[in-house]
């Protein structure tokens, strides 16, 4: 079908679905599938508008293609590790349906073919439950309204689904995508509206609902039978020194080459997406600075005080950055322009507290040695405090300069 013969066609679908129709009631899943096809025909008219080529789809549209390299380092770390695995193991079939088709390409791990595949056997699953699942709600809450069905989930699930380790049921992940939905958004009016990030908001829940599906060394590794902690859970343990003796170099981290959830393990491909998504203004660089250098400053005050019992109190900034998923959550997470700080200056002080929360967490509560989760989930809930301290400091500045 051609691109006028598909507008001819929603065109004239367009009556029976608009105000008066038969199928009036099913107009925002129309109008889902019409703006998701094509660019929506409405614009701004009048001198007291201001236009700009920008809009919310294009916005969204980005942000999924700058996640576009973590997908594809799921794809890869996973099947990776799942080989690595199996080889260990003396396995050489994979069960089920997954086998019936990875076992096509093998279950070499040092072939990228045969890794790419057997990741993707895992991640899509678990993109297509969350696609399905927080589609419903999207639907469901955009027809009861009667208002639009809003890009913005087409970025939650993709970021919910790269922040789940490869082993999670499927049933959780429709559990927590609806949680996220719901009640980190929904409830709270829809896009724009919402002060969490429901991404986050979403994976929070599971990790605490369900802390041993989430946290558990054998969910890291896509083979039943088969249990390693990630880098981070080793670091927990004896620091930089457990690390190393597990076999982890820092360029192992750096390139994503470890166990850890799907699409967070990669700095490099955070790196990248962080380019495009500054060069197309999507992101704001303040925040994504702030965060670095708030992680910098704490994790080397730690680093000067030091401790005889918590080996995190020794661990440098250049192993924060690569170690679990802070980049991930640096870059794709934290910059969420709805729930983040809006003044340049709030910016700043929201990337910064995130930085600080985060290494905090990680070093002083070794329950949590994430920390990056909470600690955007926990400035989420500052931001508009620290926006109100900006604004009014402005205004007594200006107040006083021309007093």
């Amino acid at each position: 079908m051609s691109i006028k013969s598909t507008r001819a066609f929603l065109d004239k679908l367009h009556p029976h679905f608009a105000k008066g129709g038969r199928y009036e009631v099913l107009y925002p899943v129309f109008e889902m599938v019409d703006t998701f096809i094509f660019s929506p025909a409405d614009v701004t008219a009048g001198n007291t508008h201001v236009r700009d080529a920008i809009d919310l789809k294009r916005v969204m549209t980005y942000v999924w293609i700058a996640a576009l390299p973590c997908m594809l380092m799921a794809f890869f770390n996973t099947g990776y590790q799942a080989n690595s695995a199996m080889q260990a193991m003396g396995l050489t079939e994979a069960p089920g349906w997954r086998g019936a088709i990875s076992g096509i390409f093998g279950y070499n791990p040092y072939n990228p073919i045969s890794d790419l595949v057997h990741g993707a056997l895992f991640f899509l699953p678990v993109y297509i439950v969350t696609l399905a699942a927080g589609g419903f709600w999207e639907v469901l809450f955009a027809t009861v309204r009667k208002h639009d069905v809003n890009e913005g989930f087409f970025v939650s699930s993709i970021l919910f689904a790269l922040t789940l380790p490869p082993n999670i049921p499927l049933w959780q992940v429709a559990l927590g995508i609806s949680f996220g939905v719901v009640i980190g958004k929904e409830v709270f009016g829809g896009t724009g509206k919402n002060f969490m990030n429901p991404a986050l908001t979403g994976r929070a829940f599971l990790y605490f609902a369900y802390p041993s599906f989430m946290s558990g060394d054998s969910v890291w590794t896509a083979v039943d039978g088969f249990s390693g902690a990630t880098s981070l859970g080793l670091a927990a343990l004896g620091g930089v020194d457990a690390i190393n003796q597990a076999g982890i170099s820092w360029f192992n981290t750096f390139i994503g080459i470890e166990q850890g959830s799907m699409g967070e393990t990669s700095v490099l491909a955070c790196l990248i997406g962080a380019a495009f998504l500054i060069y197309t203004r999507v992101a704001s660089w303040r925040i994504i600075a702030g965060v670095f250098l708030g992680m910098v400053a704490t994790s080397t005050l730690f680093n000067f005080i030091g401790s005889s019992t918590n080996p995190m109190f020794s661990m440098p900034f250049y192993w924060h950055l690569t170690l679990g998923g802070f980049a991930f959550g640096m870059v794709y997470m934290a910059t969420d322009p709805v729930s983040a700080a809006q003044t340049q200056a709030g910016r700043w002080a929201f990337g910064f507290l995130i930085g600080l929360m985060t290494v905090l967490i990680r070093v002083v509560n070794p329950a949590f040695p994430e920390g990056i989760m909470l600690a955007i989930l926990f400035s989420n809930i500052f931001a508009p405090l620290i926006d109100y301290v900006v604004v009014q400091a402005n205004i007594k500045r200006r107040v006083k300069r021309n007093a």
